[in-house]
């Protein structure tokens, strides 16, 4: 007997796990019979998630806290039994903007101070021409794109409220925003950076593994009542996912996972694109210069699967220091709850490792402690949070 499941997805390269567990056999070898439903916003697949459409989704990871928070929508606490990727984001500014940044740069155009810093004298030379805010295409309040975005531009002195646009665009959209001029810039997931590139109309300025060294990104997510309801369907997609993520991280099937995940009902663009996302090996400018990094994309590898409740607490802090929320004790644990390494653990029948990965990285502030938030804030110079 099979679980009919309805799962929903972006077409993100970080959906990689859902979309090979079900298109290579993993989901049905645990006796899962999914349908996987294509969406283009975030708040679609949030929406369908929390009144019961879909069983699963791929979802952010702030917007599984936001919901369990009832942060700008109705309060449905949401279980995340699987990471769905670690880093994988990208800043890609269009090529009147990188021009104009790369004239100001003092350093190496690789640091994000450096690059922050250069932001914030082009920020002030447009001020003073009498120019218009520059605008930044972001997917969702509740983003990582959001809160990366803005990590940046403050440690330069940006104040992201003041100095500049925020916009919200679904992630397939933002090439042709770009495009249009609609944005000077955007941070999103791949392959939407890549195309842009491809079609000559963008740089990609900075992989988030430079602004974040290790960063939560997308989750699989599961209303709270219903993995209570059903623990042995969760720990089925938690097994899927786990091998459909060492089956893309083998380098002898990355060509194989690339045509999966560029199938038009999938991700729907070209398999060579994907590939370059997999590999951590990108073009970042229309002249063909490449840069590499092993970190830009962990599906499985470095325990990306297994949900690290710190993680969530970092975001959560992001969230009060841009005034989406205010700092309390219950506000961390509920935050910290959505990530379930437990049921990640109990899926595999393995104790939980004695060493848990470093977290973040980031390249500008304090070493993050998930006991101290308020030393966190506190540390930072651009805000909007109230002590």
């Amino acid at each position: 007997m099979t679980v009919p499941l309805r799962i929903g997805f972006i077409p993100l390269v970080d959906a990689a796990a859902l979309i090979v567990a079900v298109d290579k056999g993993f989901a049905a070898a645990e006796g899962l019979d999914i349908e996987l439903v294509r969406e283009v916003s975030w708040s679609n697949v949030r929406d369908k998630l929390n009144i019961g459409l879909f069983d699963a989704a791929h979802l952010l990871a702030p917007v599984a806290i936001a919901s369990s928070l009832g942060l700008g929508h109705v309060k449905v606490p949401i279980a995340a039994p699987f990471n769905l990727g670690i880093n994988g984001n990208a800043i890609t500014v269009s090529p009147a903007l990188h021009a104009a940044l790369m004239e100001e740069i003092d350093g190496d155009r690789f640091d994000p101070m450096v690059t922050a810093k250069a932001l914030a004298k082009v920020v002030a030379k447009r001020r003073k021409a009498g120019a218009e805010p520059l605008t930044f295409g972001m997917t969702f309040p509740f983003s990582t794109h959001n809160y990366q975005l803005r990590f940046w531009m403050a440690a330069g002195g940006v104040d992201p409220d003041e100095d500049v646009r925020l916009v919200v665009l679904p992630p397939p959209y933002m090439v042709d925003s770009l495009k249009s001029g609609h944005v000077d810039a955007f941070c999103v997931g791949a392959p939407w950076n890549s195309v842009a590139v491809d079609l000559g109309i963008g740089h990609i300025l900075h992989f988030v593994s430079d602004i974040l060294v290790r960063a939560a990104e997308k989750v699989l997510a599961v209303r709270q009542v219903w993995a209570e309801k059903n623990p042995d369907t969760v720990a089925a997609l938690v097994r899927a996912a786990v091998k459909a993520a060492a089956f893309i991280e083998d380098p002898e099937n990355r060509t194989e996972a690339a045509r999966i995940l560029a199938q038009p009902e999938r991700i729907g663009v070209d398999a060579e694109v994907i590939q370059r996302t997999l590999t951590g090996r990108l073009k970042i400018s229309p002249d063909g210069t490449f840069r590499e990094s092993g970190r830009y994309l962990l599906v499985g590898r470095e325990e990306a699967g297994r949900p690290d409740p710190v993680q969530a607490a970092w975001l959560y802090a992001q969230m009060v220091r841009w005034g989406q929320t205010t700092l309390s004790p219950e506000g961390v644990k509920t935050a910290m709850a959505v990530f379930r390494s437990d049921l990640y653990d109990a899926a595999l029948g393995r104790r939980p490792p004695e060493q848990p990965p470093a977290a973040f990285g980031a390249f500008a502030g304090p070493v993050f402690d998930p006991d101290n938030i308020r030393g966190h804030l506190e540390a930072f110079e651009v805000g909007r949070w109230k002590a």
